[in-house]
């Protein structure tokens, strides 16, 4: 088999490696918006809980809680499709730290934007959504395109679950043709195709980011 065909035998599963990404990225934004600014806002008890929460999703072992929740739930009578399971775990995981970058987002800014939007009368809620937050998510906004390459490479472990992505199509070629060297080099290649140029992007919003900010200083 030549270097194209193994090419062409990996890019099989591209469709599913995207499929779980996009699926992934439903589970991950919400959760790390929400739990970013519970953590931000929340004292107390509900600090606490809102940091367990976060912190089961960010500090546990992926490959554990594709096998918990593909192969455990079931024995309790909850079947999730391994599309599911792996978008939701990976999703999750990934929106664990991102979260972070939410709350962190949103503590550094200015003091004063709060008290500004409080001078003009605004409600707590309507200086987060209005003046808080959009600052945030610019300033954040590169370091989400790091997570949404974290989520892709994230993706190779899927195939433990059966599903037939990148990685699973390159080990069905393996076993077939005895080398393992080159069609592994091939699968590392291809997900570098696929997430280099969403690296350039996050570069490029982080330089246009800049410059608005220099521009705004020079206003």
């Amino acid at each position: 088999m030549s270097i194209f065909d193994i090419w062409l035998g990996i890019l099989q599963g591209l469709d599913v490696t995207a499929t779980v990404t996009g699926y992934g990225l439903l589970f991950a934004v919400p959760f790390a918006l929400i739990f970013g600014v519970a953590q931000y806002l929340a004292k107390g008890a509900v600090l606490f809980a809102v940091t367990c929460i976060i912190e089961f999703w960010r500090s546990s072992a992926v490959i554990i809680l594709l096998f918990v929740f593909y192969y455990a739930l079931p024995v309790v009578g909850l079947m999730l499709s391994a599309v599911t399971v792996s978008a939701m775990v990976l999703g999750l995981n990934i929106g664990g730290y991102a979260s972070q970058a939410v709350r962190a987002g949103l503590q550094s800014l200015d003091r004063g934007q709060k008290e500004a939007g409080q001078a003009l009368g605004l409600s707590r809620s309507m200086i987060l959504l209005l003046i808080e937050l959009p600052q945030a998510l610019v300033a954040m906004s590169p370091t989400f395109v790091n997570h949404f390459i974290q989520l892709v490479k994230a993706t190779a472990l899927v195939s433990l679950v059966t599903l037939t992505d990148m990685t699973f199509r390159a080990k069905e070629i393996a076993q077939i043709e005895y080398n393992p060297v080159g069609i592994y080099t091939s699968l590392l290649l291809a997900y570098f195709v696929v997430c280099y140029p969403i690296a350039i992007l996050g570069r490029l919003l982080e330089a246009r980011i800049s410059s608005g900010r220099e521009l705004a200083r020079g206003l």
